[in-house]
């Protein structure tokens, strides 16, 4: 089961409806391997506030981020065990998506695949691991008829900077 959940206070106009972040995260599923799974899963939708301070309290650093993940298993992933929490930074996803150009909603699926590949255990903490990672949030994009979420590569963009 995909449990969704909305803070109190949280203004879900500009996010995709709930039937989409199912989809979005079946997506990631089935893309990274696990399509017949019935998963387990919290995908919540929370103030800048309250990410900061799970960013802060998990990780250490004391900053609003768009996405968190908090994965419940580790090694050898169970499609059918509880996989884990996600949560959004409501307003801060609408400004990234202002920014990107991209409508929020969009932006918002984006990192609900991103969340659920990070719950299975995908990491980019190096150049191999990022473009595995990357590949897989193209193809659950272009499955769910949206953009490309990396319009260049990796090696693109250290070459840029």
């Amino acid at each position: 089961m995909i449990d969704i959940i909305i803070d109190e206070g949280v203004d879900m106009h500009r996010m995709p409806k709930a039937a989409r972040v199912t989809a979005a995260a079946r997506t990631a599923l089935a893309l990274a391997g696990h399509a017949n799974s019935e998963p387990e899963l919290c995908i919540r939708f929370a103030e800048d506030q309250a990410v900061r301070q799970l960013n802060r309290q998990w990780r250490g650093k004391d900053m609003v981020t768009d996405v968190l993940s908090f994965p419940m298993q580790e090694g050898d992933i169970d499609p059918q065990a509880y996989l884990g929490d996600i949560a959004l930074a409501v307003p801060y996803v609408e400004g990234e998506a202002g920014r990107l150009a991209r409508p929020a909603a969009d932006h918002a699926l984006h990192l609900i695949v991103h969340g659920v590949l990070h719950l299975l255990g995908y990491d980019h903490g190096d150049d191999a691991e990022a473009e595995g990672m990357q590949a897989l949030e193209r193809r659950a994009m272009a499955t769910l008829g949206l953009h490309d979420p990396y319009p260049e590569t990796v090696e693109e963009r250290a070459h840029a900077g």
